[in-house]
């Protein structure tokens, strides 16, 4: 009995020992595939501005968020305040890595009024590019290397032309201003008086069709001018707008001065 039990005895250590054998050794069969972990992408700035580009342009500026741009890169909220303080400075980095796709071409003082225009249809091309550009572009400046970028080129562009120092400073401002909130009121889509979903044809009919119902008597210019106060397409009352800014600024060009004087006053006041 004693020589049994000392059988069994080995035999079970034996059944454990196999049991407890590591299986992760034995190799899968050819057609699993090994688990593998998903590679990490680097966390730096340039990619957590290219997750957020995609993140915006899937769910708009109202869908991003910290939490669901770390999402997006597989990380935690954490990772990315070491780069980005908060959602304001992202969407900060975000409008001048935008406005960095805009094309300056070399300043060409004899051709300012068409390179001013050619500046404010790029702007215009970006908001259409990228999903709630202009609406970011609302109540932010650029700052860093963009402020830079376009500062300089507005000197070179206006100062030899005559435009006194002040109204370039604030020209800048100006065209962003115009062109940001007229490319955020096309983002908006026609609006309709109704309420119901109308093209932008059937909404200046019915405006058109409203004065043109009025007495004349009482209404003579909005009634003859109604076809015009609701005429032209987006591109055309755009093109309007920019003629006007510019024959503002033309009305401040005293007379041209040359690069050579212009860095002679320059080298004076340093």
């Amino acid at each position: 009995m004693r020589r049994l039990l000392s059988t069994i005895v080995r035999s079970t250590n034996v059944v454990l020992e196999w049991k407890g054998s590591d299986v992760n050794a034995i190799p899968n069969p050819p057609w699993r595939t090994d688990a593998r972990a998903a590679p990490r992408v680097p966390i730096t700035r340039e990619a957590i501005l290219d997750a957020a580009a995609r993140v915006l342009e899937a769910q708009g500026v109202d869908g991003l968020s910290m939490r669901r741009l770390a999402d997006e890169l597989g990380t935690g909220p954490a990772s990315l305040y070491w780069h980005v303080r908060n959602k304001d400075e992202l969407l900060q980095l975000l409008f001048e890595r935008f406005n960095d796709e805009v094309q300056l071409p070399e300043p060409d003082p004899s051709n300012w009024q068409d390179q001013l225009k050619m500046l404010g249809r790029g702007v215009r091309a970006v908001a259409h590019q990228h999903r709630d550009y202009a609406r970011i572009s609302l109540g932010r400046v650029p700052s860093g290397p963009s402020l830079a970028r376009f500062a300089e080129w507005l000197f070179q562009l206006l100062e030899p032309v005559g435009v006194p120092d002040q109204v370039i400073a604030y020209c800048g401002d100006l065209f962003s201003l115009y062109v940001g909130a007229y490319a955020f009121e096309e983002s908006l889509g026609p609006p309709s008086p109704t309420g119901e979903p109308m093209s932008p044809e059937q909404v200046a009919a019915m405006f058109r069709d409203y004065l043109q119902s009025l007495p004349a008597a009482q209404f003579p210019h909005v009634h003859r001018a109604a076809g015009l106060l609701f005429g032209g397409d987006a591109n055309e009352r755009f093109e309007f707008g920019m003629d006007v800014l510019v024959r503002g600024i033309e009305s401040y060009v005293s007379r041209p001065r040359s690069r050579a004087s212009s860095r002679a006053d320059r080298v004076r006041n340093s």
